[in-house]
């Protein structure tokens, strides 16, 4: 039959499988699956309570990342990871299990919010469109979803319990003591019966509200504060740590970041520093994702020390306690909040010219440097080669260890987000305060002896000098003396002398830094926090949530040049009169009084934070979750200890963002009691990426890709040479390839083969359209296994498989069911096809027994045509349900295997032996052997190194 001459093969062969032929089978089974509520994964109780024998499988959580729906909707490198959790989920049914597998999306941010701005469209009305749109090419992919659990994070429903988690969160407190959340109700209990000291030495009972207030602030998990932020003026808004990029731009819009001071909500996500830290090890992640949160949380070991100014102090951490007695001034951050406090109003008498900056006063001075540091990225201000800047604040510290008074700075290389903001400089040890005192004209203290010959004389070293073997020199003072004592133990006593003498403490340090968890968007959840007059927070009763986002006009924030860093964010709720000024009866007994509402909202993050445990019990109007069915789904079990979601499958990108967030938004609600799960997942697998060429041509701009022609190895676009370059895949890029489009050439089996099919799916690979035609060939050849092409007729016959068909057959199911185990998809597919292979080349009529095996094999790679196929065959269920085949064993081991035997490293003689064969015995038969025999020719045996069953090597004397 002609494969040049479609049209003449289709009439020849008019029951033959067709991208016209997928399309109906699709169609069709999507349409049962919905019908028959096909994935419908039954809870153990409540209104998705089901067959009781299915609930008492076990069971399969399995979740893809929340897709954003775009506008855009999906190329084919989007579906990869919801392909791979299908067909995985599909397996895990077929295998006994309870699965729940389905897709919500996380639906507010910032893009809707950008198109609102431009086309006057509300984000909602949009956004719902997106979604809609993503359903439909979803569906025609043949996702297994349970369609009963999906959601958006912008459904009401919805977001009040996002809402209402925050208010837990707000009104809790982490005791260190016990390690956990505690309601702040039992803390302020605590303040009032006098167990626990009020800050100041007050009693409870004399503070005012707003000190109270501002008491509890200092312990709250979620509280607003004035700080150091992240602020865009480009975008309008404030931005967390993790979403600048390491240049100190914005990762949405690569505009310039500044540091401004600005009240705002934060999460006190460092109270979780440590269980962030040490319940990684029992995750089961990929090491490189582990590697990242340990980084970004950053645990250090060392001491706190406090640097007496005035009457006040400076704390400062340091891994190097040993090195305080080299500390010879210390350097601030330009935003730290003592440096107004210790700012005078005239340059103390005697200082230096170069620490001024020429500019008359202390104040003025700070300022202008204040200034110049805004508008600096963090790696630009941590540069090791730039020159070093600085400014004297005017005050003095006194050095603890020798009550030396060392001048105090601010400099730019200081960043307020690590540590305590300050640090004690020891140029003697570290580089980067080499530079400073030199530029500086500091003194260079040295308090380590030399082992590299340079000698004690700074004034004659070129650069600074660490080491963790050197003996520790010139350090005597007040109480204590290290001189001779290595490192290790000279960190040991000065650390057990600050304790003594109530100047510091041994302590532990991290990196991470609190959430900052404002953002000055419309499109968001409204936080439920109402301001009395007086300004205080007040949360708002369960009964008033959701508090829903009021309609407003103008979506967008206030923006400004991008490069303005004196600039102030305006909201869009705040210019909503009617909705932000209110009178509520918040329930405490004060009756109706005025409020104004929070004009800021959540961000992005807020609602993938917990949006597993919505699944779980996504109807529940009256609780979070039931603990029954949280319970079922994620609680702790063998192997899983913190519990969680079996597999997650997602993105590398998300490694510090949201996985870190969900984390602890987990921990806190298995802390108050809410959930068993301390853990929010369990397993996780990042997915690679689908890549594309990308061509530009001689401006750098990119042309689209279907339109370039290859001609002797060169790429030309309408005549003109172009650039070939393997990227990402987008619209921008214009090589998008849409799996709408692969769908209706070929079949949306024949797509999810092949993006299975490329390679392993954390590999990222190049997309290549005329590659997929190879995977359609195979459901051909499959289909012809079993039908007629001509007539339509089933083929297959009740007869039994001879012992050729019964070994490829068991070894095919042994080897495919260990691979969509494992998730090696790519290596299933291959052992499908060859197992039809076999098939093909055996000719005749396909034994029943096999053709059913190899349809259960296909049904999680393809399900559609396993269906169809299985109907064909004269079963009445859906292959959905069906028991994955088991092999034989006596199948899958060979009966012999060929053994080589090797004389002189050349190969004399090939024996078929059985594979469990002893190296004793493989040794008499390769020694007996005639060939064996001959070649050796009377010759003696120096050794005979055996490797059963497959080898024989025999050295002769």
């Amino acid at each position: 039959m002609s494969e040049t001459n479609p049209a003449a093969a289709e009439v020849a062969a008019p029951h033959r499988y067709t991208a016209a032929v997928a399309a109906d089978i699709e169609a069709r089974w999507q349409d049962f699956w919905d019908a028959e509520g096909t994935y419908a994964a039954p809870n153990p109780k409540g209104d998705l309570a089901g067959d009781p024998s299915v609930v008492a499988k076990p069971k399969k959580f399995i979740m893809d990342m929340f897709p954003y729906p775009s506008g855009a909707g999906l190329h084919v490198g989007h579906p990869l990871g919801y392909i791979a959790t299908d067909v995985f989920a599909r397996f895990q049914r077929m295998t006994g299990h309870n699965v729940l597998h389905t897709l919500g999306f996380d639906a507010f941010g910032l893009p809707a919010e950008q198109y609102a701005v431009q086309t006057g469209t509300h984000p909602r009305v949009s956004t719902e469109a997106n979604i809609e749109n993503m359903k439909v090419q979803l569906r025609r992919l043949g996702l297994g979803h349970d369609k009963r659990r999906s959601f958006a994070t912008i459904d009401p429903e919805y977001y009040k319990w996002t809402q209402w988690i925050f208010l837990q969160i707000f009104n809790s407190w982490y005791d260190d003591e016990a390690r956990k959340a505690r309601p702040i109700a039992e803390l302020v209990a605590q303040f009032e019966s006098g167990e626990r000291a009020v800050p100041g030495d007050r009693s409870w009972d004399t503070l005012t509200a707003g000190e109270r207030a501002d008491v509890l602030g200092e312990y709250r998990l979620a509280y607003a504060s004035d700080a150091p932020v992240n602020w865009c003026p480009g975008l309008g808004t404030v931005l967390a740590n993790e979403e600048v990029t390491a240049e100190g731009r914005s990762e949405r819009g690569n505009f310039p970041v500044f540091k401004a001071k600005l009240r705002q909500w934060n999460m006190r996500i460092t109270a979780y520093a440590d269980r962030l830290l040490t319940d990684l090890d029992e995750l089961d992640w990929p090491e490189a994702i582990k590697l990242q949160q340990r980084n970004w949380i950053g645990r250090s070991e060392g001491a706190r020390v406090d640097f007496p100014v005035d009457g006040e102090r400076i704390t400062v951490f340091t891994t190097r306690p040993d090195t305080l007695f080299g500390a010879s001034y210390m350097v601030l951050a330009p935003e730290h909040p003592l440096v107004d406090k210790f700012t005078p109003d005239a340059w103390p008498e005697g200082t230096h010219d170069v620490w001024t900056g020429g500019h008359a006063t202390p104040a003025e001075a700070v300022a202008a440097y204040r200034a110049q540091a805004a508008s600096k990225s963090d790696v630009e201000r941590q540069a090791e080669a730039k020159d070093k800047t600085g400014v004297f604040i005017g005050s003095y510290a006194t050095n603890p260890a020798n009550s030396e008074q060392v001048p105090v700075f601010i400099a730019d290389y200081v960043l307020m987000g690590y540590g305590t903001g300050a640090i004690m400089a020891v140029p003697c040890g570290d580089q980067r305060d080499f530079e400073f005192a030199r530029a500086f004209e500091l003194p260079i203290v040295c308090i380590v002896e030399p082992t590299d010959g340079r000698g004690t004389d700074t004034s004659t070293w070129e650069n600074a000098f660490s080491s963790y073997d050197a003996k520790i020199i010139n350090s005597t003072g007040d109480g204590i003396s290290l001189d001779g004592l290595g490192v290790v133990e000279a960190k040991a006593r000065i650390t057990e002398w600050l304790e003594r003498s109530g100047v510091g403490e041994g302590t532990v340090n991290f990196r991470l830094r609190d959430w900052l968890f404002s953002r000055q968007r419309y499109w968001g959840e409204p936080f439920p926090i109402v301001y009395d007059e007086d300004g205080i927070a007040h949360s708002l009763p369960e009964s008033m949530l959701p508090l829903e986002l009021p309609e407003v006009e103008d979506y967008s924030p206030r923006t400004f040049d991008p490069d303005d860093a004196d600039t102030q964010p305006e909201t869009p709720l705040s210019r909503n009169e009617d909705w932000v000024n209110v009178t509520l009866d918040l329930g405490d007994g004060r009756g109706p009084r005025p409020y104004r509402r929070e004009t800021n909202t959540m961000p992005n993050w807020a609602g993938s934070c917990w949006y597993e445990l919505r699944y779980l019990d996504p109807h529940n109007s009256s609780r979070l979750v039931d603990p029954e069915i949280e319970q079922y789904w994620m609680g702790p079990r063998e192997g899983q200890p913190h519990g969680g979601v079996d597999l997650y499958v997602g993105g590398a990108e998300h490694a510090v963002l949201h996985l870190l967030y969900a984390r602890f938004w987990s921990k806190v609600l298995f802390d108050l009691g809410h959930v068993s799960s301390a853990e929010p997942f369990h397993k996780l697998f990042n997915q690679g990426m689908i890549q594309a060429y990308v061509y530009r041509d001689s401006r750098g701009i990119a042309v689209p890709a279907a339109e370039v022609e290859e001609r002797d190895g060169a790429y030309f676009y309408q005549g003109e040479q172009v650039s070939r370059l393997l990227g990402k895949m987008g619209k921008s890029l214009k090589n998008a390839v849409t799996p709408d489009e692969i769908a209706a050439e070929y079949g949306a089996d024949t797509l999810r083969l092949y993006e299975m099919a490329m390679g392993p799916l954390d590999v990222s690979r190049p997309w290549d359209t005329r590659a997929v035609v190879g995977q359609f060939r195979l459901l051909q050849r499959l289909w012809r296994n079993v039908v007629d092409e001509t007539t339509g007729a089933v083929t297959v016959v009740d007869a039994e498989p001879d012992e050729d068909t019964l070994r490829a057959l068991h070894k095919a199911i042994d080897g495919v069911r260990g691979d969509l185990e494992g998730m090696r998809f790519n290596t299933a597919i291959a052992k499908v096809t060859e197992l039809n292979n076999h098939l093909t080349k055996a000719g005749g009529a396909v034994p029943r027994s096999v053709a059913e095996s190899l349809v259960l094999m296909v049904a999680p790679l393809a399900p559609h045509i396993a269906e169809e196929l299985w109907r064909k065959l004269g079963r009445t269920g859906s292959v959905v349900h069906e028991d994955f085949p088991v092999a034989d064993p006596a199948y899958v081991v060979d009966e012999t295997v060929t053994c080589v035997v090797q004389i002189k490293g050349k190969v004399k003689a090939r024996l078929e032996v059985p594979p469990a064969i002893s190296e004793e015995e493989l040794e008499k038969v390769a020694l007996s052997d005639e060939k064996v025999v001959a070649a050796l020719d009377g010759a003696g045996i120096r050794k005979v190194i055996v490797r059963a069953p497959k080898l024989v090597n025999i050295v002769p004397a």
